[in-house]
């Protein structure tokens, strides 16, 4: 992430424009010595002093001079910016580092360096460089930090350029800038039997054709080396010829991580919103799943699926796991709630075909609501949902457990048609629940009212 100029600022391009920037570059020293010098000349005029003119006229002419050939200095510098990493979990630190070159031949004088940085990651940064010699270069970085999502945009550079008095100051900007990606925290999971007994091929698995070719169909013709107990005698007596049956190898399994972000849905804002923790909820559950082998998707109650490419939509095993999961990750750190009140449109595009497993996270549930939430299951291998109670969170300090006889029948209703349904209380870690929702789904433990972890 690289950015470099030498940019002159618009009000340079003519000579009246130049001269007024010089002007209004004047510190207050330096206006202070203006206003100094004209007094001074006044007082000699009217007292008949021509000494005091002199000091005047000195006082006049020094920062004119200054803001003059501060204004005409030519440096050529070049400046460049690095993000160490590029994306980073909210709550964590990235470093910048800048470089500035200068490729003139002649040295710089004293050099202010500034970044532009949005208020949210910290005060704006700010260095002061001695003389830079000829061919030569300074590197300089800082910390940056936010505990919002998001992503925000770092520069341009700017230079402040400042003569040996400090009577005038002007500011040189580059034009470039860089981004940096806060994403959701993301919490690691314990591999529990949700997903399956083997990596990336567990419940609701399914068998895929091992196609060779156009020819590869149910019955093909013996092929020399294939298992004779593979023949398909009802299919060999029929065509008259040795046939076989088309090989099958088990597909990845897949799963679809639906993520609920209707605005009625929730309430409150801030890093300990609900929100925010279904948001963290669903990247720690598409890394956790990514890292097992599974083919994964994100899916919003809007209908919009990530990665959206390929076959249905997943990543696929064709897709590196690190590209994968970069890019659920950029979609989920600027992601917000919706417009909508339904979630027909998630709904509409889980029944095109088998999900293997989902997991959901959804906010407040109404009785229809919670209808169509549950028919959402008879589409999928295993359904795992966490449920948040907005107005708990919103109301109840952290820890603290108390549903709603609604919300226990919105959770009673999602079971009866399948789910594995665990209440999101506030302030729980997604880690102890999903520990919870294993043993509720393998038996071990009765469904409690979906009460999590205190």
């Amino acid at each position: 992430m690289d950015t470099g100029g030498t940019d002159r600022p618009e009000g340079d391009r003519g000579e009246t424009g130049g001269i007024r920037t010089a002007l209004t570059g004047l510190t207050t020293r330096g206006r202070s010595f203006l206003a100094a010098g004209v007094a001074a000349a006044v007082c000699a005029y009217v007292l008949g002093q021509s000494d005091l003119l002199r000091v005047g006229l000195l006082l006049v002419v020094l920062p004119l001079v200054c803001a003059t050939v501060l204004y005409r200095t030519r440096y050529r510098v070049a400046g460049s910016r690095r993000l160490s990493p590029g994306r980073v979990p909210a709550g964590s630190e990235a470093r910048v580092h800048l470089r500035i070159d200068n490729v003139s031949r002649l040295p710089t004088g004293l050099l202010m360096l500034q970044d532009r940085v949005p208020y949210v990651l910290g005060p704006r940064p700010r260095f002061v460089l001695d003389r830079v010699e000829p061919g030569g270069l300074r590197e300089v970085s800082y910390r940056v930090r936010s505990d919002l999502r998001g992503r925000y945009p770092l520069g341009p550079l700017q230079l402040r350029l400042s003569d040996p008095f400090g009577l005038c100051e002007l500011t040189r900007s580059f034009s470039t800038y860089d981004t940096l990606t806060v994403i959701p925290r993301v919490e690691a999971l314990p591999p529990v039997r949700l997903s399956g007994e083997a990596k990336g091929y567990g419940e609701g698995r399914q068998r895929s054709l091992a196609l060779a070719g156009d020819d590869d169909v149910i019955p093909r013709g013996y092929r020399y080396g294939d298992d004779l107990r593979r023949v398909h005698w009802r299919s060999t007596a029929r065509h008259g010829e040795l046939m076989v049956r088309r090989e099958e190898q088990p597909q990845r399994a897949r799963c679809t991580v639906l993520l609920d972000t209707r605005g009625p849905a929730f309430e409150g804002a801030g890093p300990d919103s609900a929100f925010e923790w279904a948001v963290s909820g669903a990247a720690s559950v598409l890394v956790h799943m990514l890292e097992r082998g599974f083919s994964v998707r994100l899916l919003t109650d809007t209908g919009d699926s990530v990665p959206g490419e390929g076959a249905d939509g997943f990543a696929g095993a064709s897709q590196g796991t690190a590209d994968a999961a970069g890019l659920m990750m950029d979609t989920l750190a600027v992601i917000d709630h919706s417009d909508g009140t339904s979630l027909s449109r998630a709904y509409d595009v889980l029944r095109g075909g088998n999900e293997g497993l989902l997991v959901a996270f959804f906010g407040d549930l109404d009785e229809e609501q919670a209808a169509v939430a549950a028919k959402m299951r008879h589409r999928s291998g295993g359904a795992v949902a966490f449920v948040l109670d907005g107005e708990s969170w919103a109301r109840e300090p952290a820890g603290v457990s108390g549903a709603s006889g609604g919300g226990e029948d919105r959770l009673r209703t999602l079971r009866e048609a399948g789910w594995t349904a665990v209440r999101v209380p506030p302030g729980a870690g997604l880690e102890e629940l999903w520990r919870l929702a294993d043993r509720e789904r393998t038996g071990l433990t009765p469904a409690s009212g979906g009460e999590g972890p205190r």
